[in-house]
């Protein structure tokens, strides 16, 4: 089922949460909404389930205009952040619900095989007769999306749905969940402020500021060519430092920077972590550590320039470097945005 937005808009109250959002969501294709607190993303989410309207523009599910129709009658399956499971009823009677109150009425007996057929799936087999209290939370999570998928949506809607799970819980289920949805080939769309599981999970980010779409494209193509400072600093660690562009050069204080595209004036450099090298000796960025901090697969160097900018840096872990030592920041790559493009 293909899903698009034609010009979408939602106010609340006085403040408009959405500002005019086009946006096609091929069938078969799993789109992660990514974005910061109050950039509209879950607003966008709630209006393709039917939860909430649209006071502007059309949603289509395919050909047909779903702008208007009731969440009932939208064929969507939706699973939320915290479960929403009913306490009183086992693992199997919650995901038997959505069947037993559907409009399609079905035997008990087609329900139950159904059921057996979803806790396969999920990999809860022998857990159907246990409530929600008795099984742990990446559990609780997969009894939510099999009560989705139990009244075979045309489109799976999926709000931040690892977000009250501890980390190591989360990277299991964003692989199991990539699994299903190659299994289904169901059309998902879901919702998160963590970039990492946007950038595991899908086909393609759709990135969001202030109710507007300032980038999206494939998780390559929002990692390797980010279009604004916005993105670059969302997508993980960055640096930024000033900078002067003066003929296709970006000079930070001595060191300079091929910059061909973009005009005279002041400019802000930003440098992940991973684009960054330390040298004791040699040329670069003149700095001296203020601290090491270890981690499993290497060391991260927090250090300060001659001109006071505080840069963080990853080297190997076996690299030989302390408090105070002294030398050099070299640049492997960078991101350039002229000061008045990048917010500043």
């Amino acid at each position: 089922m293909k899903i698009r937005l034609d010009n979408v808009v939602k106010t609340f109250d006085t403040f408009r949460a959405v500002h005019g959002v086009s946006l096609d969501i091929e069938s078969g294709e799993l789109l992660a909404l990514l974005g910061p607190s109050g950039s509209g993303k879950t607003t966008i989410l709630r209006m393709v389930a039917g939860l909430e309207y649209a006071d502007g523009g059309h949603i289509y599910f395919g050909d047909e205009d779903a702008t208007d129709i009731p969440v009932r009658d939208r064929g969507v399956g939706f699973v939320f952040q915290h479960y929403a499971l009913f306490p009183h009823m086992t693992v199997a009677e919650n995901i038997a619900f959505g069947m037993k109150v559907s409009k399609v009425k079905r035997e008990k007996a087609e329900i139950s095989t159904r059921v057996g057929e979803l806790l396969r799936l999920v990999r809860l087999e022998g857990l159907g007769e246990r409530f929600p209290s008795q099984i742990s939370g990446g559990q609780r999570q997969r009894v939510a999306l099999a009560r989705a998928l139990a009244v075979d949506p045309k489109v799976l809607l999926l709000d931040e749905p690892f977000g009250a799970l501890d980390a190591s819980v989360r990277r299991d289920l964003r692989r199991w969940l990539r699994e299903i949805h190659d299994e289904l080939g169901i059309t998902t769309l879901f919702v998160t402020h963590d970039q990492e599981e946007a950038l595991d999970l899908a086909d393609r980010v759709v990135i969001l500021n202030e109710g507007r779409i300032v980038q999206q494209g494939t998780p390559q193509e929002v990692c390797r060519a980010p279009n604004s400072a916005f993105v670059v600093s969302f997508l993980g660690d960055a640096n930024r430092l000033p900078a002067e562009v003066l003929s296709g050069k970006a000079d930070l204080g001595g060191t300079q920077l091929a910059a061909p595209d973009l005009a005279d004036g002041p400019a802000e450099v930003y440098l992940r972590p991973g684009d960054l090298e330390w040298s004791n000796t040699g040329s670069g960025i003149a700095a001296r550590v203020l601290r090491v901090i270890d981690r499993p697969d290497a060391r991260r160097i927090l250090a300060l320039t001659e001109s006071e900018h505080a840069l963080e840096l990853d080297v190997p872990p076996e690299t030989e470097v302390g408090s105070n030592d002294r030398g050099f920041v070299q640049i492997r790559r960078a991101r350039i945005f002229s000061k008045s493009a990048s917010g500043a």
